[in-house]
C-alpha cells in the first residue's frame, strides 16, 4: 500500500516567523516611528520594557513547554496545571531552602505534572486533550489543597497565599547600564528604542530571567542540532517510521513531556518569586493557554516563540503602565493590519487583504477619533492580543505531522 502526502506552501505567518530576527528589528523600527508621531515615549521606555520581560518570562516557559511535547507528538495543553503545581512548588521549596531550590521545586511539581500526563498519553492512548484538561483540573486542585493545607502554619501565609519569599539575585552592570541608560534619554529614532532594551537588559534584571532565555537557546540547540533532538523530532513527525529506524519512541515522548512539565513549572515559580513576592491562589491567570497561542504564532519554533511570548508579554504589561500607551498601540495595530493587507494583495489573496484592510482602517479610525481607551478595554489587551494572533496564525502553519495523533508500538509493521 502507498500513501501520498500533499505539501503545502507555508502561511504567510510561517514565513515571517522563520526570518523573526530581521522582522524584530522592522517591529522596532515601527514602534519608534509610532512613539515619535503620538509623543508617547512611554511606549518603550526602560520601565516598560523591564515590566515586559517580567510579564514575557512566564508565558516563555509555557510556550517552549508547549514546543517540547507538541514536537514529539504529544498535545500538552495541562501546562496552565503544571504551571499552578509550579507556584505551590516554588512557594513551599524557597520557604525552607531558598529562592534557587525553589526553581527546583517548581520545576520538580511541573515535572510531576507531566508525567501524569505522559502515563495517560503515552501509555494508555488516553486522547491528549482529554488528559490535558484533567491535568489543569488537578493541578489546580492538588495546589489549593495543599496551601490550605500547609501554609496557614508559615509565617505570612495563609489559606490562599504564602508572602515575604525571597527572590533570585538581581544583575545590573553599570557602564553599559548607565551608557544605554543615557542613550535612551535622548528619545532618538530607533537607536533610543535599541538603547531601552539594552538598558532594561542591563540593570535590575533577574538573575532567572536570563535563566529562562538561556533555557530557550538551549532548546533550539538541543531539538535542532543534536541527534537527540532529531530523533525526538522524528517522533512527532512520522514514530512509525522512527520506530523502524530504532528510536524507542515511548522513551523519547516521555522525556519530551516531562520536560514540558519542569518547563512550564519553572515559569509558575517566576511568577511566584518574580513577578510577585509569594504565592497566590490563581496567579497564572490564564498563561498556560496565552503560551501555547505564542507557540502557535512561533510555528512551532524556538525563535517564533520567543517572538510570540514578547508579543502577548509587552501587551500585558503596557496595560499596567499608561493609558496614552495603550492609546499609541492601537496606531501601532493598525499599521501592522494595514502592511498584512498589502502583502496579501501582492500575493493576490484578495479576500483575506478586504478583511485585514477593513479591521486595519476600523482600528486607525479608532485611534484618529478618540483620545484614550476605556481603562476596561486595557485589562482586556492581552486576551485580544491573544485572540489577534489566534486569528492571523488560523493560516497553514507547519506543525509536527503526527501532532497529537495516537501511536502504539509495533504499528509500524
Amino acid at each position: 500500500m502507498t500513501t501520498t502526502q500533499t505539501t503545502t506552501q507555508p502561511g504567510l505567518l510561517a514565513r515571517l516567523t522563520k526570518n523573526w530576527f530581521y522582522l524584530s528589528l522592522v517591529g522596532i523600527a515601527v514602534v519608534s516611528l509610532v512613539r515619535i508621531v503620538t509623543d508617547t515615549n512611554d511606549l518603550d521606555s526602560t520601565g516598560t520594557i523591564r515590566a515586559a520581560i517580567i510579564a514575557t518570562c512566564p508565558i516563555l516557559m509555557a510556550a517552549l513547554g508547549g514546543l517540547w511535547a507538541e514536537r514529539s507528538g504529544v498535545v500538552n495543553i495541562g501546562l496552565e496545571g503544571q504551571m499552578i503545581l509550579g507556584t505551590w512548588g516554588a512557594a513551599f521549596f524557597t520557604y525552607h531552602y531558598g529562592p534557587w531550590v525553589g526553581i527546583l521545586g517548581a520545576a520538580l511539581l511541573g515535572l510531576i505534572g507531566g508525567l501524569l500526563h505522559a502515563v495517560a498519553t503515552v501509555t494508555f492512548g488516553v486522547d491528549h486533550i482529554v488528559s490535558g484538561v484533567a491535568i489543569n483540573l488537578i493541578g489546580a486542585g492538588a495546589a489549593t489543597y495543599l496551601a490550605e493545607a500547609i501554609f496557614p502554619d508559615y509565617e505570612g501565609g495563609g489559606p490562599r497565599q504564602l508572602v515575604g519569599l525571597d527572590a533570585p539575585t538581581n544583575i545590573t552592570i553599570p557602564g553599559i547600564s548607565d551608557a544605554a541608560g543615557s542613550v535612551a534619554d535622548h528619545h532618538w529614532f530607533f537607536v533610543s528604542d535599541v538603547a531601552s532594551m539594552v538598558e532594561a537588559l542591563t540593570t535590575n534584571i533577574s538573575s532567572l530571567s536570563l535563566v529562562i532565555f538561556g533555557l530557550v537557546v538551549a532548546s533550539a540547540l538541543i531539538l535542532w542540532r543534536t541527534s537527540f533532538g532529531l530523533r525526538l523530532r522524528s517522533c512527532g513527525e512520522n514514530p512509525q517510521a522512527a520506530e523502524t529506524l530504532g528510536v524507542n519512541v515511548y522513551l523519547y515522548k516521555y522525556i519530551a513531556v516531562l520536560v514540558s512539565g519542569a518547563l512550564a513549572g519553572i515559569g509558575g515559580g517566576f511568577l511566584a518569586l518574580v513577578s510577585s513576592s509569594g504565592y497566590s491562589a490563581s496567579q497564572t491567570g490564564g498563561r498556560g493557554y496565552i503560551g501555547l497561542a505564542a507557540m502557535i504564532f512561533g510555528n512551532w519554533r524556538p525563535g517564533g516563540l520567543l517572538m510570540g511570548a514578547l508579543t502577548f508579554g509587552y501587551t500585558d504589561s503596557l496595560r499596567l503602565r499608561d493609558t496614552d500607551a495603550v492609546h499609541a498601540l492601537l496606531l501601532l495595530v493598525a499599521l501592522a493590519l494595514l502592511l498584512i493587507a498589502a502583502l496579501r494583495v501582492v500575493r493576490g489573496q484578495v479576500n483575506g487583504a478586504i478583511i485585514m484592510g477593513v479591521a486595519g482602517a476600523a482600528v486607525l479610525a479608532w485611534f484618529l477619533l478618540t483620545d484614550s481607551v476605556p481603562r476596561e478595554f486595557t485589562v482586556m489587551t492581552p486576551y485580544v492580543t491573544t485572540l489577534f494572533v489566534l486569528a492571523l496564525g488560523a493560516q497553514r502553519l507547519r506543525m509536527p505531522a503526527a501532532d497529537g495523533q495516537p501511536y502504539r508500538k509495533g504499528s509500524a509493521g
